[in-house]
């Protein structure tokens, strides 16, 4: 058992469980880790995300602990656990030695044929859900997302959907989100060398989403995560951009977020080829 003391609005909360992982506040979920879910941590998941947020059983809006507190994603009904679920179970039949993990949302899981395609040997499991923010990335990682895995190399992709909350969070949350989750995958696999990838850039200069991002990139920066030996951190702005800052449309789907498989998927493999080739060197 491990003690813990965490400030919650001005509340000093003794706590005295075995933790996931020492995160910036307790929230009233019910099971903390751990696969399958009991009944009670299934209700609690079903109830709309932001009654969940860290400080809602104080009353408290406490929007920069939204991107660093696990939670589990919600797209109305089970769909999202479901999801979920089923990637558990992908995990559950490839336990042991793997050759990468993929973590994120929508962009790692729309990989698709393109990984296959440029990683033809690599032994993979894939573990985006579309939609998800940080706070879903870590609520998964300690529910069953990850269990039994050995990965040789990790690759983490994520934050692009905080993007939708940072005018609250803030942008340094949103930072500290990513640099959560890395924590967190470091502290599973300590073994394991992890890339993470930079937030990719969406719509066009001038839009608040995209200076968002931009701006989130930079806030990472100065967290300096690849400070620890294992991490590499991948920076592809600029090849994702002109030299005006607009998108390099041959690389986006006409959403201007995901990536087209012959154009933004192969940009992407061919960045992470010799990353891969140096982490995975005998």
């Amino acid at each position: 058992m491990k003690k813990a003391v965490i400030m919650l609005a001005g509340l000093l909360l003794p706590l005295t469980r075995v933790l996931a992982f020492n995160y910036a506040c307790e929230t009233a979920e019910p099971q903390k880790s751990g696969w399958p879910l009991t009944d009670e941590e299934k209700a609690y998941v079903m109830k709309p995300e932001h009654e969940r947020r860290p400080g809602s059983e104080a009353r408290k809006h406490l929007p920069a602990l939204w991107p660093v507190v696990p939670s589990a994603g919600n797209w109305g009904g089970t769909s999202w656990l479901d999801m979920h679920a089923k990637l558990v179970a992908v995990t559950q039949a490839n336990k042991g030695p793997i050759d990468v993990l993929l973590v994120g949302d929508s962009i790692t899981m729309q990989w698709g044929a393109a990984w296959t395609k440029h990683f033809p040997t690599l032994k993979t499991v894939n573990i985006g859900i579309g939609g998800d923010k940080t706070q879903n990335v870590l609520w998964r990682l300690d529910h069953g997302g990850v269990a039994g895995l050995e990965p040789h190399v990790v690759i983490l992709l994520i934050g692009n959907n905080n993007m939708f909350f940072a005018p609250e969070t803030g942008i340094e949350a949103a930072a500290k989100g990513i640099q959560t989750c890395a924590a967190q995958l470091r502290e599973k696999f300590p073994n394991a060398p992890l890339i993470v990838v930079k937030i990719f850039p969406a719509h066009a200069p001038g839009n608040r989403f995209y200076e968002d991002i931009r701006k989130t990139n930079l806030a990472l920066d100065a967290l300096r995560l690849d400070s620890d030996p294992k991490v590499t951190v991948l920076d592809l702005w600029n090849d994702f951009t002109n030299a005006d800052g607009t998108l390099k449309k041959e690389l986006f789907t006409p959403d201007n977020i995901h990536l087209t498989q012959d154009g933004g998927y192969a940009l992407f493999a061919g960045k992470l080829k010799p990353v891969l080739q140096r982490v995975l060197k005998p």
